[in-house]
């Protein structure tokens, strides 16, 4: 009796829950709608007429639905008027996009028609209007003034900024009416002179050879993937372009540790189980479990070995600089210093004594030989990858304007 009695508590505290939650969700959408938010009211009751257009539980978002949209419909085409009637080319945007979003919601809310509401005994009503003929003539105009905005703001401009936003009105342009006039090469011509070029040399100060290899690779931008839309680097400067910037990076010093090893003895004790003894008494007699059989116990000994542990250790050390320069004005305008290093280690022993007390550590290292040591040149190149990483985000950070 118990049992059904806490099964129908739950489940009444369920049904509450399920209750106040849609009560939360009305109430929510209702205060959307009673504050104009009526996007947001309009996108909540989709949601749920979508879900379940004929739960009884939802006949509220019907209701709400249709509120929304008229009075959305109402207010949007009364501030498209206003936009239109100030006589401003840029609202052309604006009223764009305003008469595609009304075309977009009606477009959402006429799969779920016909909606009933069963207390009033009707369907709901929606006056949709055919905006196809506004949404072209608005477009047409839009990107005549983007057109002739972008093409004012290249012919006045002055810096690569000017350059740039004229190359983002035509771009967006492009996207809004592809083939638009010649859209297309208007781009790349101002999408050229909004470039900054960025030569690139590398000069060592250092009193070591920087391997070729590892120059070539620490100046090949292509591998960083740092080129963005308005930046470009060449480490190979071409004669017809007219370079904003340059970039130097500048070996500062090298310095390369001799080779050397090592040597450590290290003492290694452990107790360990060496086979079995019987129990005694006190008597010394062997003890009997209750079955009459002897008792026997593990028996410990304690085994000692010397580790001989050899290191191999050589180590280099770069410090860098990357330095930008203004070409135009022959300026520095920053310079960061870099240090980079690349540490070779390798272990290797030998012991003597119970090699039973020589845990797997020791036991590996006195597998091991030794082994040639890197080259210097080899060593140099190893900490050039951590090099080509500090560059990377040093440039990738950096910001010309």
């Amino acid at each position: 009796m118990n049992f059904v009695f806490k099964k129908y508590k739950s489940l009444i505290l369920l049904l509450l829950t399920i209750g106040l939650v849609s009560c939360s969700g009305t109430k929510r959408t209702q205060e959307a709608l009673n504050s104009g938010n009526y996007y947001s009211a309009i996108n909540a009751s989709i949601a749920k007429l979508s879900a379940n257009k004929t739960k009884k539980g939802n006949q509220k978002y019907i209701t709400m639905l249709e509120d929304a949209f008229a009075k959305n419909t109402k207010r949007e085409n009364k501030e498209i008027n206003f936009l239109l009637k100030e006589g401003n080319e840029a609202n052309y945007e604006k009223v764009y996009n305003r008469y595609l979003e009304l075309e977009s919601i009606q477009e959402r809310i006429n799969p779920l028609l016909p909606l009933y509401l069963s207390e009033e005994g009707r369907k709901a009503k929606f006056s949709f209007s055919d905006y196809t003929n506004k949404i072209l003539t608005s477009k047409e105009k839009l990107a005549s003034y983007l057109y002739s905005n972008a093409s004012g703001l290249a012919k006045l401009a002055s810096t690569k900024y000017d350059y740039r936003k004229a190359y983002n009105d035509f771009t967006y342009l492009e996207e809004l009416s592809p083939g638009y006039k010649d859209t297309k090469q208007r781009i790349e011509d101002v999408y050229v002179k909004g470039i900054d070029y960025v030569k690139v040399k590398s000069y060592n100060a250092s009193d070591k050879i920087i391997p070729e290899d590892l120059e070539n690779e620490l100046l090949n931008f292509n591998t960083y993937g740092l080129n963005d839309l308005w930046t470009t680097y060449h480490t190979n400067p071409q004669k017809n372009i007219n370079y904003n910037y340059e970039m130097v990076l500048e070996f500062v010093s090298i310095n390369i540790s001799p080779e050397a090893i090592y040597e450590k003895q290290i003492i290694k004790e452990k107790e360990i189980k060496d086979g079995w003894k019987y129990v005694l008494d006190t008597n010394g007699n062997v003890t009997k479990d209750s079955l009459g059989n002897d008792l026997k116990e593990d028996k410990f000994i304690k085994v000692k070995s010397v580790f001989n542990k050899l290191t191999q250790h050589k180590e280099a050390n770069i410090t860098a600089k990357v330095s930008y320069s203004d070409l135009q004005t022959n300026q520095l305008i920053n310079a960061y210093p870099i240090t980079s290093g690349f540490v070779f280690e390798h272990i290797y022993g030998n012991y003597s004594g119970d090699k039973r007390s020589l845990d797997s550590e020791y036991l590996g290292f006195s597998s091991q030989k030794a082994v040639p040591f890197p080259t210097s040149e080899q060593m140099i190149y190893d900490s050039g990858e951590d090099l080509k990483l500090k560059i990377k985000n040093i440039v990738k950070a950096y910001k010309f304007n």
